[in-house]
C-alpha cells in the first residue's frame, strides 16, 4: 500500500499473530491505536476502511466513531461462527459492511448491519493468477498419487500442524508406495520450521518455494491447515483433508461456547453441510486422517464427488470484482456523507 501512494501511520504488520501469540503484541497494538485516533482527531478524513481483525478494527471504528469519520469495514468479522456478543459493536460503529462470503449479506442485515456482498478478493487474485504448467507436470513426474501439505504461513501453525501432515503422509506412503508429497514454504519466516520438520520422518517431502498454486494445481488430495487456505484450494478445484490442532483444554473450557457454527472448515460453512473432511479443532491421533486420506486417494469417485461440491459451492464468488465493487461502496458512502 505504501509503494501505491498511501502514508503509513503506523505499520503493525510484522506483529501479527493469533490466539495467546497475540497478547505479545499488545502493546504495539495500543501504540498503533493512539496514532491512529490522533489523526482522525486532527485530520480532514474524508472516511476511514478498517480491513478485517476486529480484535484491532472495532476499537478503532469507535475512535473513527467519536471523531465524526464516516467507516467502510471490509471482510467483516466472522460474528457468525463465534462472538455473536460484538453485532451490536459491528451494528453501531460502522457505516457500511463489505462482506466476502454469499451468506454474510442476509445475515448481517437480518442483526440491523447496512452490509453488501461484494465477492471474495482471493477469488479475484486468482482469476489473474498465471500457473506454471510445467513446474505442476514436474511435480506429478515425482509419483502417483501426488499429495500436498499446506501447514500455513505462520511459524506456530506450522509446528503445530506439519508434524500431523508428515506422520499422515508417512502411513499414506505405507499403503500406496508409489506416492509423491509435496509441502508449501509459504514465505521465509517459516522456511527453517518446515526444512527442520521435514528432514525428520521416513517419507521423502519435497519442499516447494514460490510455487503454491502449482501445488496445488498438481495435487490428488491436499492435506491443509485450516484457513483461507482452505478457500484457495477449492477454487482450484482439489479435494482436501483440513486440519487444525488446536489446544484441547482450551476449546472445551471456552471455544466449544463460544463457536455458533456445526461446521469449522471454510467450505463446509459455506456448503451448509459436511463436503470435505475436517479433523478439527483438534486430533489426538493421525490415524482416522490418514484412513480417510487412503480412502480418498484410492477412490476417483469420491474424489470426483468432492470436486463437483467445491465447483457449486465456490461458483458464486467468482467474477465478482471484489476490490473494483468494495472501491465503488467506499465512493457512493463518501458522497452520500457530502464529502
Amino acid at each position: 500500500m505504501v509503494s501505491a501512494g498511501c502514508e503509513s501511520i503506523f505499520d503493525m504488520t510484522r506483529h501479527a499473530a493469533m490466539l495467546l501469540g497475540a497478547l505479545r503484541s499488545v502493546g504495539k497494538a495500543c501504540k498503533m491505536m493512539t496514532a491512529c485516533g490522533n489523526y482522525l482527531n486532527n485530520h480532514a478524513v474524508d472516511a476511514a476502511v478498517v480491513i478485517d481483525s476486529p480484535i484491532l478494527h472495532l476499537p478503532l471504528a469507535a475512535r473513527a466513531q467519536s471523531a465524526g469519520v464516516p467507516l467502510l469495514y471490509y471482510i467483516a468479522p466472522q460474528i457468525w461462527a463465534w462472538g455473536s456478543y460484538r453485532i451490536h459493536k459491528l451494528r453501531n460503529r460502522c457505516d457500511r459492511v463489505a462482506v466476502i462470503l454469499p451468506f454474510e449479506e442476509k445475515y448481517f442485515r437480518d442483526q440491523g448491519v447496512e452490509a453488501t456482498y461484494v465477492g471474495h478478493p482471493l477469488a479475484e487474485q486468482l482469476t489473474d493468477q498465471l500457473i506454471d504448467e510445467h513446474a505442476v507436470r514436474d511435480m506429478r513426474n515425482d509419483g502417483s498419487p501426488f499429495i500436498s501439505l499446506l501447514p500455513g504461513s505462520r511459524k506456530h501453525v506450522v509446528q503445530s500442524i506439519l508434524p500431523g501432515q508428515l506422520e499422515v503422509a508417512q502411513q499414506i506412503s505405507r499403503a500406496l508406495p508409489r506416492a509423491a508429497f509435496g509441502v508449501s514454504v509459504a514465505n521465509p519466516q517459516v522456511a527453517s520450521v518446515i526444512r527442520e520438520l521435514v528432514g525428520h520422518p521416513s517419507v521423502k517431502v519435497t519442499e516447494y518455494r514460490g510455487k503454491h498454486a502449482e501445488l496445488i494445481r498438481a495435487s490428488d488430495l491436499v492435506l491443509v491447515a485450516s484457513g483461507t487456505s482452505t478457500l484457495e484450494v477449492a477454487l482450484h478445484n482439489r479435494p482436501m483433508i483440513v486440519m487444525y490442532n488446536g489446544s484441547r483444554l482450551f476449546y472445551h473450557l471456552i471455544a466449544r461456547w463460544m463457536i455458533g457454527t456445526p461446521h469449522l472448515a471454510l467450505p463446509n460453512i459455506l456448503a451448509g453441510r459436511v463436503i470435505v473432511p475436517e479433523f478439527m479443532p483438534y486430533y489426538t491421533s493421525t490415524k482416522p486422517i490418514a484412513t480417510k486420506a487412503i480412502e480418498l486417494l484410492t477412490s476417483e469417485e469420491k474424489r470426483q464427488a468432492i470436486v463437483q461440491d467445491l465447483r457449486q459451492v465456490t461458483a458464486p464468488l467468482r467474477n465478482t470484482r471484489a476490490s473494483a465493487r468494495t472501491a465503488t461502496m467506499l465512493l457512493n458512502m463518501i458522497s452520500h456523507n457530502g464529502h
